[in-house]
């Protein structure tokens, strides 16, 4: 389901998809309410949501989809670079956040991993995700927090390597950067990330990164 108030793009944006066997637009809307309704009839898989739109922004509409399409996972695709916003689509309930300044391949391929459960986050927007956890954690946690035992923090299990790797992460390095900062094949980075991730216990690269910050990097 396609949600954006400008026709142009919107138009322009199913057409893209439309060439691409591997996805169905099932329906199209200009603002909030008519997403819920389209999203309630059509029930679909992947919701790209703008946010600016006239009415019930996008961000506000996130409850809304999920009462009528609870299966659905909800993709944001905006203009704006705003880390409040992007905090605020997260907690509720998005599953990725990327700009419109988005090249066709790695929206395509965005759209692939918010399908397969992932979360996916602009690379742009990585250090302002961080940035937004801090903030938020320093003002939960007003006085310093005693020192955690390093033999519980399973941050301590990773090799230098994978810190090495988590902290390019952090930064929003591709694996393709990550491969050309360190100087070994982008191959071992992916098994590499796999590795933190497993270690520990998360999903995605954007939540290893956001793991890190709360530890202070």
């Amino acid at each position: 389901l396609v949600v954006d108030d400008h026709t142009l793009f919107r138009r322009g944006l199913i057409a893209l998809l439309a060439g691409d066997a591997r996805f169905t637009v099932v329906g199209e809307a200009g603002d909030a309410n008519e997403a819920h309704r389209a999203a309630a009839a059509c029930q679909p898989d992947v919701i790209l949501l703008d946010n600016h739109m006239p009415g019930v922004n996008g961000i506000d509409a996130l409850a809304g989809f999920r009462q009528v399409a609870p299966a659905a996972r909800v993709l944001m695709l905006t203009v704006s670079e705003d880390g409040h916003d992007l905090a605020a689509a997260l907690r509720g309930g998005a599953r990725g956040y990327l700009l419109k300044t988005v090249d066709s391949d790695m929206l395509t391929a965005a759209i692939l991993r918010t399908m397969a459960g992932d979360s996916v986050v602009s690379p742009e927007m990585t250090s302002k995700l961080v940035s937004a956890f801090q903030s938020a954690h320093a003002q939960a946690q007003p006085g310093p927090p005693p020192p955690p035992a390093a033999a519980a923090d399973p941050i301590h299990s990773l090799s230098p390597r994978e810190r090495e790797i988590l902290e390019l992460i952090a930064r929003g390095a591709s694996n393709k950067e990550v491969a050309r900062a360190l100087g070994i094949a982008e191959t071992t980075v992916k098994i590499h990330v796999q590795h933190i991730l497993r270690k520990l216990n998360l999903s995605s690269r954007v939540q290893a990164a956001v793991v890190l910050a709360g530890r202070g990097g």
